[in-house]
């Protein structure tokens, strides 16, 4: 970017006109109100106006605009160690604005990979591998069975597109987590779904779902990075959405760049791009997207997304004022890609990796984490477990959620947790039983200094 500096020597202004002499400092400055303008970063090309009132409309060229968001994507890739040359990336794929720059933007370090790796002599750093997932709502909305099946198709064919290397698409459908039986599954989905009888709720389980279909799709494929399109908008209206519903403590781990909470550590390389410069993207390439209306756009998320929207209009700036201020709360120790000494991660990635990776201070650290949700858990939440004995599942379970899933999804009537657990996956009731012992064991660990050994008497 030109510094606007008369002292400069960068060159930034050493331009030459369109008869061979030279443009001098003052001569470019004072172009700047020129009724023919110039891109503000390079000075030479003319700028792009989008037409969506955005602040910076007009002000960049398509190139400029374009190095500017995939800047920010993939200085984030490089500052985490998102990807790695012997990683295996999953990209999770709706069809919208963000995912479908996020699979372009992967797809294009792949091909810088793949150049590096046939240019080089050893070829000693391998290509990292990409996989895309979708995931099928139809069981939870029928309605929609005719849009989600065209919308498959198109990203089958949007995918197979794409320039080598080839990438593996895999559809499946979000009753997937709750076994291999399809009807079973399906029935299952649907009576859990109709037990939530709060809006909000039922879209923020079905949401965890989704999450653990992403998951088990990765471990079963052999996939060690989950690359998720979630944008500084999205953040900041999770951030407001979260607050509301009482989620003031896990928060922090929802908005950084790496959450490794998860057997598949999952990465959020466009946090710092904003929508409305993916959609400025998604028009600039020619990136054909597909949005499926699910949702039934009267919860809380939908409330704070249209809220934060108006802001936006309002400030350009509110969004990532949201997301900055967010940040500032203390990480938890998964927030991050763990440190390696492996020879396929080059040396300056180790560099990047141990120079940008988030401090924590050793307080926000949990072993607990809500059944439901997977948000973490502090201490004093989950307690309640060591109280119970066997056959008080239903209660071990209300116990073991968070308070915000306590109040959204959870049933009011406590008679009816019994039956809202048999509708649950498998994974979310193994968590639950594998909580209590860990609360057991964490209990017995305090008290070990005053308890008694076998081979002692009581004096």
């Amino acid at each position: 970017m030109a510094c606007n500096s008369s002292g400069c020597e960068s060159g930034c202004y050493d331009r030459e006109k369109d008869n061979g002499s030279k443009i001098s400092v003052e001569d470019a400055v004072a172009g700047g109100g020129n009724q023919e303008s110039v891109c503000v970063k390079c000075k030479c090309n003319e700028p792009m106006t989008f037409g969506d009132g955005g602040s910076d409309d007009g002000r960049f060229c398509a190139e400029c605009f374009r190095n500017n968001v995939f800047g920010k994507f993939r200085l984030a890739v490089t500052s985490h160690a998102m990807i790695t040359p012997s990683d295996n990336v999953l990209v999770a794929f709706s069809g919208g604005s963000s995912s479908r720059v996020a699979l372009q933007f992967v797809h294009e370090l792949q091909i810088k990979a793949l150049k590096n790796y046939e240019a080089s002599r050893d070829r000693s750093l391998p290509v990292f591998g990409v996989g895309v997932a979708f995931v099928d709502e139809t069981a939870a909305f029928p309605a929609l069975s005719t849009e989600t099946v065209d919308a498959s198709e198109w990203i089958r064919s949007t995918v197979s597109s794409l320039s080598p290397p080839a990438k593996d698409l895999h559809v499946v459908p979000v009753e997937s987590v709750f076994g291999s039986d399809s009807l079973d599954a399906r029935d299952r989905l649907v009576k859990l779904l109709d037990s939530v009888p709060d809006d909000t709720g039922k879209e923020d389980l079905l949401l965890h779902l989704k999450m653990l279909t992403l998951q088990k799709v990765a471990s079963e494929n052999g996939y060690n990075r989950l690359v998720v399109g979630s944008c500084t908008s999205r953040i900041a209206s999770h951030v407001l959405s979260a607050t509301v519903k009482g989620r003031g403590y896990s928060l922090s781990a929802d908005i950084q760049h790496v959450d490794a909470r998860w057997k598949v550590p999952i990465v959020l390389p466009l946090r710092d791009c904003v929508r409305l410069e993916i959609t400025r993207l998604c028009h600039l390439d020619g990136l054909k997207t597909v949005e499926l209306a699910c949702r039934s756009q009267c919860g809380i998320n939908d409330l704070v997304s249209s809220f934060v929207a108006l802001l936006q209009e309002e400030n350009p700036s509110r969004e990532c004022t949201i997301v900055r201020t967010a940040a500032k709360l203390t990480p938890f120790y998964f927030n991050k890609i763990p440190e390696t000494d492996d020879s396929n991660v080059p040396m300056a990635t180790q560099r990047r990796l141990k120079r940008f990776n988030l401090k924590y201070d050793g307080s926000m650290t949990t072993e607990a984490f809500c059944p439901i949700c997977n948000g973490p858990l502090n201490r004093s939440d989950s307690s309640d477990l060591d109280t119970f004995e066997e056959g008080q599942e239903a209660d071990v379970l209300y116990a073991a959620c968070c308070s915000s899933c306590r109040f959204q999804i959870l049933p009011e009537d406590g008679s009816y947790l019994e039956q809202f657990s048999s509708f649950l996956p498998d994974h979310m009731i193994s968590q639950v039983k594998h909580q209590k012992v860990d609360s057991q064991a964490h209990l017995r660990e305090k008290i070990k200094d005053c308890l008694l050994l076998d081979d002692e008497e009581v004096v």
